[in-house]
């Protein structure tokens, strides 16, 4: 396989060359300008340069003395051919950076744009490191040989110019040339192939260990509660350790190559020395072209490097190109539709209904069978109502919560919102008609008022204040040192668990919802904070400016449950029973059973934690897995 992607990857980096000029052709015009117009300008002063010693300074040798005009006319003349060079290299230099710099501006952009467009099982297949690397390392990779692009074309036509010169002066000397700049080429061809594999290897391996310092990151608190620093430091060095390796091997092969890349022309220019001597002492040539030979190889060294760059570059950037169009060709895309809402229901709860309605997660490999979540799930959330969904772990709540938010689609069956399909609605229509706030909490590492307003449209700090009245939420922010404009911390560090959980409530609800998703989102907050915040939620007068949403609740404590006006109860991915939460004690003993585990649980948390009025927070560096 290595053999292969040895052979074919010169054609391929060819190709994401050319479609970095398709994209960008303008400004890779303008730098290709540039790098001719400094190509044509080392040929013509070869030329010049060859001018000035065989008739210039050679007679004001022999006759002892320099006549002013001639010696005036030779400065003007390099003077002018710097001056041109100067503003080849400007506009070589300013287009190429140009280009390249656009071009990954613009494939981080897709990247991350296709990131948002892929169904959640996707990102659950891929790391986050992984997708760092992809929108980051991968894309500069992938466009690295832009830089020295144009500067190789433009020496591709001055090696034209430059042999046409040669034959134009002596066939020999160009026979010399001929014999060079294949064996340039020919070099870098071999260099490529043996640079793809280790290219490739060491890009991976950059995702790899990204992807490991992500998570001993995200997940310290772990890694520190339980003593697995020695361990996680086995881990990353381990990886790291290989990225060394990788990145020496490809150091050892460039150490080998760039000294015969840097050798060739120098022996070229040699041998024009050795072989012109001989044809100047035959008459062959003249002083004059002999010079301006050797000064042409002279200066062709450094240009023809520009096309060892790219050759150089071209194993690396396929390996990034690869990688970044796994995920721009990545398959399972949640297209939108073009249904808006009734504006005219816009100020009342939405209704929220499923209909027979089947889920399966994609498969670790392909040739493998998803696994089943939900089958034949059907229930209704009436607008204005609140409906808990109790069951045990694993029951498939959190993906009934996905489902109703569109954060995925059923393999089948129908997921409604005032009886139209979640997956006609516009992306506009569906996330401002819901919300959801999850279990874990996530903040951003910025003000308090940032962090709720999103700066979102018409969400003010009127809108923020009465946010967080609703939420409960109101008190504490306010005794905070500056108000909305305190700094949270990454992850709100500075805040409780239960604190995040009403901050993330308060966000949510900022962009007045008609229909709340709730996955266990008060789970770190006293009983009596909680029924205060169902209950003004339920109240279409709780607070003026936030109007009254239908809620769908993951619900774990009896009083949580005994709020809501219907509780499902789902067992193994199937509704098993619905009612009051009465009739369901009386009715169903599993449920019995549960709802009395949880109420034990939640006692025996509330005796140990020292939180006062909230129970224990769940630290937020902790990755708990989805409840499926």
């Amino acid at each position: 396989m290595a053999s292969k992607t040895s052979r074919d990857v010169l054609s391929r980096g060819l190709g994401v060359l050319r479609q970095a000029i398709r994209e960008q052709p303008r400004i890779f015009a303008v730098a290709v300008v540039g790098s001719v117009l400094f190509g044509g300008m080392i040929i013509v002063s070869a030329r010049v340069v060859g001018t000035v010693v065989g008739e210039v300074a050679l007679p004001a040798i022999s006759r002892r003395e320099v006549g002013t005009g001639t010696l005036a006319l030779a400065a003007a003349a390099l003077f002018g051919i710097s001056v041109l060079r100067v503003a080849g290299i400007i506009g070589r230099r300013l287009g190429a950076g140009y280009m390249q710099y656009r071009l990954q501006a613009s494939y981080r952009r897709r990247v991350t744009r296709r990131y948002l467009e892929l169904p959640l099982s996707w990102h659950h297949r891929n790391s986050t490191g992984t997708l760092l690397s992809n929108a980051n390392s991968d894309v500069e990779a992938a466009w690295y040989p832009i830089a020295p692009l144009p500067f190789a074309v433009g020496t591709l036509v001055m090696l034209v110019g430059a042999i046409v010169s040669l034959f134009a002066t002596d066939w020999a000397l160009a026979l010399v040339g001929l014999a060079v700049f294949p064996a340039l080429f020919a070099l870098n061809v071999v260099y490529s192939r043996r640079m793809a594999p280790r290219q490739a290897r060491a890009q991976r391996l950059r995702a790899e260990v990204s992807g490991i310092a992500h998570e001993s990151f995200d997940g310290a608190l772990v890694v520190k509660t339980m003593g697995r620093e020695a361990q996680e430091t086995a881990r990353f060095a381990g990886r790291a350790g290989e990225l060394r390796d990788s990145l020496i091997a490809v150091g050892r092969l460039r150490g080998v190559f760039d000294p015969l890349l840097e050798t060739l022309p120098s022996i070229g220019t040699l041998a024009v020395l050795v072989v012109g001597a001989f044809r100047l002492r035959q008459g062959a040539i003249s002083v004059t072209e002999l010079v301006s030979v050797a000064f042409l190889f002279t200066v062709l060294a450094f240009p023809v490097r520009a096309i060892g760059w790219v050759l150089a570059e071209l194993p690396r950037s396929v390996a990034g190109w690869d990688r970044v169009r796994r995920v721009l060709d990545a398959t399972g895309e949640m297209p939108y539709g073009e249904r808006v809402l009734d504006p005219a229901s816009g100020l009342g709860p939405a209704t929220l209904a499923f209909s027979d309605v089947h889920f399966s997660y994609p498969p670790a490999e392909a040739h493998q069978p998803g696994a089943q979540v939900l089958g034949e799930v059907g229930f209704t959330v009436p607008a204005g109502r609140t409906v808990a969904l109790v069951g045990p772990t694993g029951a498939g709540k959190s993906t009934i919560a996905s489902l109703a938010i569109r954060l995925v689609d059923p393999d089948s069956g129908t997921v409604t919102l005032d009886g139209v399909d979640v997956r006609e609605l516009t992306a506009a229509s569906l996330a401002g008609t819901v919300a959801l706030v999850a279990q874990v909490p996530f903040v951003f590492d910025d003000t308090v008022r940032a962090n709720i307003s999103l700066d979102r449209a018409g969400v003010d700090d009127e809108a923020v204040w009465a946010a967080l009245r609703l939420a409960e939420a109101d008190g504490f922010v306010a005794a905070l040192p500056d108000g909305l404009d305190t700094m949270v911390g990454e992850r709100g560090t500075s805040l409780s668990g239960g604190q995040r959980q009403r901050l993330t409530l308060a966000r949510a609800l900022a962009g007045r919802p008609r229909l709340l998703v709730l996955d266990d989102a008060t789970s770190a907050v006293d009983p009596r904070v909680e029924a205060a915040i169902l209950a003004g939620l339920r109240s279409s007068t709780a607070e003026p400016g936030v109007p009254a949403a239908s809620i769908l609740v993951v619900a774990y404590r009896r009083a949580t449950i005994a709020l809501a006006d219907e509780v499902i109860y789902v067992e193994q991915g199937r509704v098993v029973a619905r009612g009051t939460h009465s009739e369901l004690l009386a009715t169903v003993p599993g449920y019995v059973d549960l709802v009395t585990a949880y109420e034990q649980a939640e006692v025996d948390r509330a005796q140990e934690s020292p939180y006062g009025d909230e129970v224990a927070p769940l630290p937020s560096s902790l990755e708990i897995e989805v409840d499926r």
